[in-house]
């Protein structure tokens, strides 16, 4: 019986979104029409000259809103590639609480379960914080077998990626808040043979050329 050969590992490097005029003071969720600010602008060519240095990226995935696409462009643009959009990358759906300020949120009774039992917690009219992780990891699981082998980039965003990284490392989701992700940082994971492995998180400054497996 011939013998099967294992899977080849795929690395997937998470990009959060450039920084908009609202970011850490409006939860603008999928709000259309949230564009990057000059900053964001900035952050997303530099976090592009990062990834241009890496070898052999096959994709570049964004979420179909206009922050994130407007990340991977130059991104896609360093790479010669193009970028392809995909739903399961989205921002989580905060439905009623979507476009309020973070300071009024914070002083509601609720915000407390947000921060310490996310898991239990769901949006009024959108998702739960289990859906959300649940719809990116089947994402990622997704690209992974799509791409066996490959080096690919997903722009997404902050909580997604976190609940993302709370999966893959093994983390309960009611710890996922401890965990940061800047704007236009990188978290890159192997994923694909064996146990997943995080390479990094919230990087926004290194070589990515040495973040390999030790």
């Amino acid at each position: 019986m011939p013998r099967r050969s294992s899977p080849k590992p795929t690395r997937v490097i998470l990009v959060r979104h450039g920084q908009t005029t609202t970011t850490g003071s409006i939860l603008p969720g999928r709000a259309p029409d949230l564009h990057l600010a000059d900053k964001g602008t900035r952050q997303a060519d530099a976090v592009a000259a990062r990834l241009a240095r890496l070898k052999k990226v096959s994709a570049v995935y964004a979420s179909p809103l206009e922050r994130t696409r407007e990340t991977a462009a130059p991104i896609s643009a360093a790479l010669h590639l193009r970028t392809r959009t995909r739903r399961g990358l989205l921002e989580c759906d905060f439905g009623g609480w979507t476009g309020r300020k973070l300071a009024d949120l914070t002083k509601l009774p609720e915000w407390r379960t947000v921060q310490s039992t996310p898991s239990v917690f769901r949006f009024p009219g959108g998702e739960s914080f289990s859906e959300m992780q649940s719809r990116i990891v089947a994402e990622i699981d997704a690209l992974v077998v799509r791409h066996p082998g490959q080096t690919i980039v997903a722009v997404s965003h902050a909580d997604p990626i976190k609940a993302a990284v709370a999966h893959y490392s093994g983390i309960h989701l009611d710890l996922f808040q401890r965990i940061v992700i800047s704007p236009c940082s990188v978290t890159p994971l192997i994923l694909g043979a064996g146990s997943p492995i995080v390479l990094a998180v919230n990087s926004t400054g290194d070589d990515l050329t040495t973040l390999v497996p030790s």
